[in-house]
């Protein structure tokens, strides 16, 4: 097959990559350095096969783990470890040689506590997984015709998000419920800043009138 670039077409493959962690609950909990097991992951969207873009992930953890740098050659592309810390790590993803592209580096900060409650205004139960979970789409652009062929022969020139209408259990952490929530709580946070706007231009309006009272 020609590694011939192919002019005016854009190829897009759609990815998630994140973290879950559960807290080490037990006997091993006394241990302060084990606090937590988590994995981290890059996954296709709905689950679909990845594999045959690309290659292989490589995790670059911090320094402090044996072995830091951990690269994962066949699906799943994931790496678990348990700790204490939270961190940021780089994920590098390979394609396969037919794109002729070079590698992807991705940022993650690890997530292993939720900061929050658990929606319902109840403490975050301690069962409960912590999930942190970013959606990216890797864009081709004018994508080599071996690597077009391959992405037509998987059913990989679309791609389709996940919907809220399915009655299973998502097949991935990231939805777009998930982007709804987000969404929600933004519009809540952006109401709270214009109610607080609002309460001080009425006190900024109130200290210009009595200003205006003793000139």
């Amino acid at each position: 097959m020609s590694n011939k670039r192919m002019k005016g077409t854009v190829a897009t493959r759609a990815l998630y990559y994140g973290n879950t962690a559960y807290p080490i609950l037990g006997k091993k909990a006394n241990d302060s350095d084990h606090t937590h097991k988590w994995t981290v992951l890059v996954r296709g969207v709905n689950n679909e096969d990845i594999s045959f873009w690309i290659k292989k992930v490589s995790f670059r953890l911090h320094e402090t783990y044996p072995n830091p740098q951990r690269t994962i050659e066949q699906p799943p592309f994931e790496v678990s470890e348990t700790g204490w810390g939270e961190f940021e790590i780089a994920i590098k993803i390979y394609f396969h040689a037919a794109s002729g592209e070079k590698p992807v580096t991705l940022y993650h900060h690890l997530r292993l506590h939720p900061y929050e409650d658990d929606g319902t205004g109840q403490p975050w139960p301690k069962e409960k997984p912590v999930t942190s979970f970013n959606y990216d789409e890797i864009v081709f652009n004018e994508p080599t015709e071996a690597f077009y062929q391959v992405l037509a022969e998987n059913n990989a020139l679309t791609f389709q998000l996940p919907t809220k209408k399915s009655t299973k259990e998502p097949a991935v952490p990231f939805t777009t419920m998930v982007e709804q929530e987000e969404l929600d709580r933004l519009d809540k946070a952006l109401r709270e800043v214009n109610r607080q706007v609002q309460r001080e231009r009425q006190r900024a309006e109130a200290i210009t009138e009595e200003s205006a009272m003793y000139k």
